[in-house]
């Protein structure tokens, strides 16, 4: 009677780890991954400048790749600043502070969400944000004309300017530099914000959703062409959000999901000079890992293509560029101690169902 016992409760074991890894085989794409593109992976910095970092930024310039997050003892401690490294000489350059949130009242904010920026012509462009929290911040530039060596005294933008939220902005044909923003005090609402003029001046579009069929934020854009963009973007209904705009951005339809999951983290997608969409997410419901690479030549249909990582911990909060070699340009969050970079040949980026 014992050992008929013993056998039922193993069972009974067996077929609960048997559901629960069905269940996580479900949550991962169903695809052969291009391995083979994944050319180059490293951490940013080896000695830690801060006991914790997060959410990188990555741009190119026309001295190299400057990179940049937010660190100090805990997101949301008043001692968070900006950090930043070039890329010299075949590695990393040591992690400088460039922002804090010290005010001219002497209190100090945390700093929050770097979003790095080159013009076709003008500064570099740091926007970040700085408040006790993401639904009291405001927003901050910075510029540099030595391609991140050195950058001016920060500004703070205009009222109910935030800057590009977390994803970098794109220049459409006419010079105008459109960002991607979001907000948090009345629900979470999606919205975008133009510039002309390199950020002298501000027009405010939206909110584009109403904060209750989707609490949606962080859009990163991309481009279709003819005036056709699309935003792509977190939720907290467990999938990736989808707006579409026919004018440049000037307005913007129905806020609808894509067929992707996300665990309420941030996300990043860029347009390739092919026409191809590459986007850098959370493949899960749940959780911060795995982290993974979906293509599309649509901007509707996904299809998985690679997984950066995937054992346990958090991986969070990418950033993607093409530089002008038609490389791909990864950073993210690696267990809130590091940032990671990883480089893709979007050409060997092939997916087998």
């Amino acid at each position: 009677m014992k050992t008929n016992r013993v056998i039922a409760i193993l069972s009974l074991c067996f077929c609960t780890l048997a559901l629960h890894a069905a269940s996580l085989a479900s949550e991962a794409p169903a695809t052969a991954m291009s391995t083979n593109a994944l050319l180059k992976m490293e951490f940013i910095f080896d000695e830690l400048p801060t006991p914790q970092c997060h959410a990188s930024t990555i741009v190119e310039t026309a001295d190299g790749l400057v990179a940049a997050w937010f660190g100090g003892r805990h997101e949301q401690n008043e001692d968070v600043g900006i950090w930043l490294s070039r890329y010299q000489d075949g590695g990393w350059s040591k992690p400088m502070e460039v922002a804090n949130g010290i005010q001219h009242t002497r209190k100090r904010y945390p700093c929050w969400n770097p979003v790095l920026f080159q013009p076709r012509q003008g500064p570099l462009m740091l926007f970040y944000k700085v408040g006790p929290s993401p639904s009291q911040w405001w927003g901050m530039l910075m510029t540099s004309d030595d391609n991140g060596k050195t950058w001016s005294l920060p500004r703070r933008l205009p009222e109910d300017i935030l800057g590009p939220v977390k994803n970098k902005p794109i220049q459409l044909p006419n010079g105008d530099i459109l960002c991607g923003s979001s907000s948090e005090h009345a629900g979470w609402r999606v919205h975008f914000e133009r510039t002309p003029d390199l950020g002298r001046t501000w027009e405010l579009i939206g909110p584009v959703n109403d904060g209750k069929e989707f609490g949606a934020i962080q859009p990163s854009i991309l481009v279709h062409g003819d005036g056709k963009l699309q935003a792509v973007g977190r939720t907290r209904q467990g999938k990736v959000f989808q707006i579409w705009s026919q004018d440049y951005g000037r307005t913007w339809e129905k806020m609808t999901t894509l067929d992707l999951p996300n665990p309420n983290s941030g996300i990043d997608a860029v347009t390739l000079k092919n026409g191809r969409h590459i986007l850098v997410y959370n493949h899960t419901e749940r959780g911060r890992t795995p982290l993974n690479v979906a293509i599309s030549t649509d901007g509707r249909t996904w299809q998985p293509v690679l997984t950066l990582e995937n054992t346990p911990g958090e991986y969070s909060y990418p950033a993607i560029i093409q530089t002008r070699d038609g490389l791909l340009h990864i950073t993210y969050t690696w267990k809130r101690l590091r940032i990671k970079h990883a480089v893709v040949n979007p050409d060997l980026l092939t997916s087998t169902p």
